[in-house]
C-alpha cells in the first residue's frame, strides 16, 4: 500500500472533514483526473469541494507568504479537518455575480484590454506630429485616458423641469417638486426654501421664471436660519439650514448613495445621454486619433470577439507579435462559445456562467500545471450545445497535468467525469457523507444515492398533456441589443419555456414583458423572481427576507418570560439595541487587527456568535431562546412551530421548494443564487393570490440537483394548474420538454442570434431545423430529431 505521507502520493487525501454539515467524512481523490462531486442541494458537496480541499489550500500557500503581504489578502480560514495529505496549489473559479459597476467589461475580466492597448500604443496609425501615447492612454479607467466631460463613463445624465416637477399645479408645499426626498428631509428643504423668502404655497407654474429656475438648478448652497413651525404637541427649536437644489440631490443621490431603492427612485428624474465629447466611446480625443486598421480603439472594442479576432491584420513586424499574441488570448474565449461578447460589454449585463467561463478562459492561456482547479457549476447558464465546448476545455486543463475538481450537477458533465465523488443522501444534517468515490459506473450499485436514479435512466419523459392557453401576450416589436424588430407571443395559462444558446437574446426578450402589457393582456400581476441575493449583508437571513422572524420575535414576547421582564417583540431583534450584543452589535463575531497579519473574524467573545445579551437569551420558548431557534434549519422549525399556524405556513412553502435544510438565520451572503431564487418564490407561495398572476423565472434550476429540479416543477406546474401563467428562461432540457409551450431563440448568440427559430409545443420544436435546442429537446423527449 502507498504511504499517504509520501510526496509523490498519487491521491489527495482528506481526513476527518467537518465543515458545515460534513459528517467527519474521510475520502481519497486521484490526482490528475477530472472528478466531479455531486449531490442534492444542500448536500455538504461544495464544503468538501471549496469549504475544505480548496481552503486548505489557499491557507498552505499563505503560510508561505510573507506576513505583511498576508495583510492584503482576503483569506477564508483555516477548514475544519483533521488533515489533508497529497494536496496540490489550487486555484478556485466559484460563481460569483460581477460587482455593480460599469468600469469594469469583459476586456477587463480576461485583460484582453491590455494587449489591444497594448496593440494601438505600439503599433497604432498616429496623426502627422502627433506623440507616441503609453497604454494607459487608452483605457477610459486611467486619468490619462478617461474623456474629460464624462469621466469615461460615455454616458452624461441631464435633468430638465419637465422630469423634476411633474405638475406644476401644484405648490412646493404640496409636493411639486417630486424628485425631493420625503419625510422630514422634505419638509427641511422646503422649510429652507420659506425662510428665503420663495413662496412656497403658489402653484409652481405661476412662481417667477427666474425663481423656478434657482430652486431646481443653482449650485449655490446658501445656509440659511429656519424657525419650524411649532406643533401643539412639541417644541422645535431654530436650526441652520443649507439649501440643495433639486438637480444637485438628484445627481448626488444617483453618483454617492449606497440604496438601490434610492438611486432607482433618482434614475427616474434623469434622462441619460451619450457623451457629446466623446460620443459614448469613454476616451479622451488624443486616444481616438490613433487607429489600427483604419479604426480607433473604441470601435474595435465594440464589434464581436469573433470578428475581431478574425479582422487584425498586421503591417509590421511589432504588429505581428502584438496581434498574434492577442489573436491567442481570443481563441480560448471563442472555444468557450463566448464569441458573441464585445470587449466593451459590461460585466453586470453578463450571467454568473459567462463570467465564470471568461475566467476559465483567462486559466487555459496562464499555462499552469500541477494545480488543482476547482470549479463550482461551470455549466451555470450553459445551453446543451455550449456544454459539450466546456468539456473539451476540461479535458485540456487536465492534458495539460493540472487536477480538475468540479462541483456540478449537469449530468452531461457527471458522465465524462474520469472520478465521481457523489455526497448524501439527502441536504443539510441529513446529507454529509460520501456515499460513493470512484468511477462512474460504480455509482449505479449506490441505491442511497439520487444521482444514481438520474444518471442511469435513459427512460423517455412519460407523455402528457399540453394545456390549451387561455389567452396571449404579446411583446414587441423588440430592437435592443442582438433582438431586431422581434415579435414574441406567449400564451396565458400555461408553462413557457423560452430557450436558446448563451447570448441569443432570451433574458432581453423576457425583459420586454412588462406590467402595462401583462394588464393589457388581462393579466392582474406581474412576478419577476430572479436570482440576485436577498440581501448584501450578514444581517439579512432567510427568516428576515421571508417575514418569518417577525411571527417569532412575537411568540417569544408573548411568553410568561418576557411578559415578567417588560420584553417587547422590539427585544428579540438582533438589528437594535435593546436585546442584542452590544459588543459585536449583534453581529455574532468581532473583527481581530493583528499586527503584521490580516485582520480575521472571531465569535463574539461576549455572546459567543449568538448575537443577544444574556438577559434576553434567558427567555425561552419550548426550552429553546431566541438564538437556538434562528440555530434551527427550516425542516426541524416545521417540527418545533406545528401548532403556529402563521410560522407552520411560511416553512410549509420553504420545505415545497425544496430548502428544508437551510438554517434560519443562515446569512443571505452564504446563500446561492439558485437557493435565493427559490426563498422569493417561497415568499411568493405564502402570499394570498388573487386573480391571474404572470411569473417570470430566469434560469430556476441553476445550481438544482435533478431530484431538486423534479420538486422545484411540482410546485411551478403547480401555480400553472391553479390559473396562473409561468413563463421560464431555460437550458436544462428536462424541463423543457415538460413545458407547453417552447420559443427557441438562435440560431446563435450575438450577431448570429436574436431571431425566434421555432415556437410551439415542445414535440414540435424538437422537429425545428435550424434550431440548436432541437436536438438536445428530442433527446429529453425519447425522440431522436430525425
Amino acid at each position: 500500500m502507498h504511504d499517504p505521507h509520501t510526496p509523490h502520493d498519487p491521491y489527495v487525501r482528506v481526513r476527518g472533514a467537518r465543515e458545515h454539515n460534513l459528517q467527519g467524512i474521510d475520502v481519497d481523490i486521484p490526482r490528475d483526473v477530472l472528478a466531479v462531486f455531486t449531490g442534492v442541494s444542500g448536500s455538504g458537496k461544495s464544503s468538501l469541494a471549496f469549504g475544505t480541499i480548496y481552503a486548505e489550500a489557499q491557507r498552505r500557500y499563505f503560510e508561505s507568504v510573507a506576513p505583511y503581504a498576508r495583510r492584503l489578502i482576503h483569506q477564508v480560514g483555516a477548514p475544519k479537518v483533521g488533515e489533508i495529505t497529497g494536496l496540490p496549489p489550487a486555484v478556485s473559479l466559484q460563481q460569483r455575480r460581477a460587482a455593480p459597476t460599469s468600469r469594469s467589461s469583459v476586456g477587463t475580466v480576461t485583460n484582453l484590454s491590455n494587449s489591444l492597448r497594448m496593440l494601438f500604443s505600439r503599433a497604432g496609425t498616429y496623426p502627422p506630429g502627433a506623440e507616441r501615447l503609453d497604454s494607459d492612454a487608452f483605457s477610459p479607467n486611467t486619468a490619462a485616458g478617461a474623456c474629460p466631460e464624462c469621466h469615461g463613463l460615455g454616458q452624461v445624465h441631464r435633468t430638465s423641469e419637465e422630469l423634476l416637477v411633474p405638475d406644476p399645479s401644484l405648490s412646493i408645499r404640496e409636493g411639486a417638486i417630486a424628485a425631493w426626498p420625503g419625510a422630514w428631509q422634505g419638509k427641511n428643504l422646503r422649510d429652507i426654501l420659506g425662510a428665503l423668502g420663495h413662496d412656497v404655497d403658489r402653484p409652481w407654474r405661476e412662481l417667477p421664471a427666474a425663481a423656478r429656475e434657482w430652486i431646481l438648478f443653482t449650485d449655490e448652497q446658501p445656509v440659511v436660519t429656519v424657525h419650524p413651525v411649532r406643533d401643539a404637541d412639541r417644541i422645535q427649536r431654530p436650526y441652520q439650514g443649507t439649501y440643495m437644489s433639486a438637480r444637485r440631490y438628484v445627481m448626488k443621490t444617483f453618483s454617492d448613495s449606497k440604496s438601490p431603492t434610492l438611486r432607482t427612485k433618482a434614475e427616474r428624474f434623469l434622462t441619460s445621454a451619450p457623451c457629446p465629447a466623446c460620443g459614448g466611446s469613454r476616451l479622451r480625443p488624443e486616444a481616438l486619433a490613433v487607429t489600427f486598421g483604419g479604426r480607433t480603439i473604441a470601435q474595435l472594442a465594440a464589434v464581436p470577439l469573433v470578428e475581431l479576432a478574425a479582422g487584425l491584420d498586421a503591417t509590421s513586424e511589432t504588429a505581428r507579435v502584438l496581434t498574434a499574441d492577442l489573436t491567442s488570448r481570443i481563441a480560448p474565449v471563442l472555444e468557450l462559445g463566448l464569441g458573441y461578447l464585445s470587449l466593451d460589454r459590461p460585466t453586470p449585463t453578463l450571467s454568473a456562467g459567462e463570467l465564470q467561463r471568461l475566467r476559465l478562459a483567462t486559466q487555459l492561456r496562464s499555462g499552469l500545471f500541477g494545480v488543482v482547479y476547482v470549479l463550482d457549476e461551470p455549466s451555470a447558464g450553459l445551453h446543451p450545445a455550449d456544454t459539450e465546448a466546456l468539456l473539451t476545455v476540461l479535458e485540456r486543463l487536465k492534458t495539460a497535468g493540472n487536477s480538475v475538481f468540479v462541483v456540478e450537477h449537469h449530468l452531461d458533465v457527471v458522465r465524462g467525469a474520469d472520478w465521481l465523488v457523489d455526497v448524501g443522501p439527502h441536504a443539510g444534517e441529513h446529507g454529509g457523507r460520501v456515499l460513493h468515490s470512484g468511477p462512474v459506473t460504480e455509482l449505479a450499485a449506490v441505491e442511497e444515492s439520487a444521482t444514481a436514479r438520474y444518471l442511469f435512466d435513459r427512460s423517455p419523459a412519460p407523455a402528457r398533456q399540453v394545456r390549451e392557453p387561455s389567452g396571449w401576450l404579446r411583446t414587441g416589436p423588440v430592437t435592443r441589443h442582438n433582438l431586431r424588430g422581434v415579435t414574441a407571443d406567449f400564451p396565458l395559462g400555461v408553462f413557457t419555456a423560452v430557450t436558446g444558446v448563451s447570448g441569443s437574446g432570451k433574458s432581453t426578450l423576457i425583459g420586454e414583458i412588462t406590467e402595462a402589457r401583462a394588464e393589457t393582456a388581462g393579466v392582474g400581476r406581474l412576478v419577476s423572481v430572479d436570482q440576485k441575493p436577498i440581501g448584501r449583508t450578514p444581517r439579512s437571513n432567510l427568516a428576515t427576507y421571508t417575514g418569518l422572524f417577525d411571527v417569532v420575535r412575537k411568540v417569544f414576547a408573548a411568553t410568561d418570560g418576557a411578559r415578567d421582564r417588560g420584553f417587547g417583540v422590539g427585544r428579540f431583534s438582533f438589528n437594535v439595541a435593546g436585546g442584542r450584543c452590544e459588543t459585536c452589535q449583534g453581529e455574532g463575531f468581532v473583527s481581530v487587527e493583528l499586527l503584521f497579519l490580516p485582520s480575521t473574524y472571531a465569535p463574539c467573545p461576549d455572546c459567543g456568535g449568538a448575537r443577544y445579551n444574556p438577559e434576553t437569551l434567558e427567555v425561552t420558548y419550548r426550552g429553546r431562546n431566541v438564538a437556538q431557534v434562528l440555530d434551527l434549519t427550516v425542516e426541524s422549525a416545521a417540527d418545533f412551530f406545528a401548532d403556529t399556524p402563521a410560522v407552520a405556513r411560511s416553512l410549509g412553502t420553504l420545505l415545497d421548494v425544496g430548502l428544508g435544510y437551510l438554517r434560519l438565520g443562515q446569512p443571505a451572503t452564504e446563500l446561492s443564487g439558485g437557493e435565493a431564487q427559490r426563498i422569493k418564490l417561497a415568499s411568493e407561495l405564502q402570499r394570498g393570490r388573487r386573480g391571474h398572476t404572470l411569473y417570470l423565472f430566469d434560469e430556476p434550476t441553476t445550481g438544482l440537483h435533478p431530484a431538486d429540479v423534479d420538486v422545484l416543477m411540482r410546485q411551478l406546474h403547480g401555480l400553472v394548474d391553479a390559473g396562473h401563467t409561468v413563463i421560464v428562461v431555460e437550458h436544462d432540457m428536462s424541463v423543457v420538454a415538460r413545458a407547453d409551450w417552447v420559443i427557441d431563440l438562435g440560431p446563435g448568440g450575438g450577431d448570429a442570434g436574436g431571431r425566434i427559430v421555432a415556437a410551439g409545443p415542445p414535440v414540435e420544436v424538437a422537429r425545428a431545423e435550424p434550431s440548436a435546442t432541437a436536438r438536445y429537446l428530442g433527446r429529453a423527449l425519447g425522440r431522436e430529431r430525425p
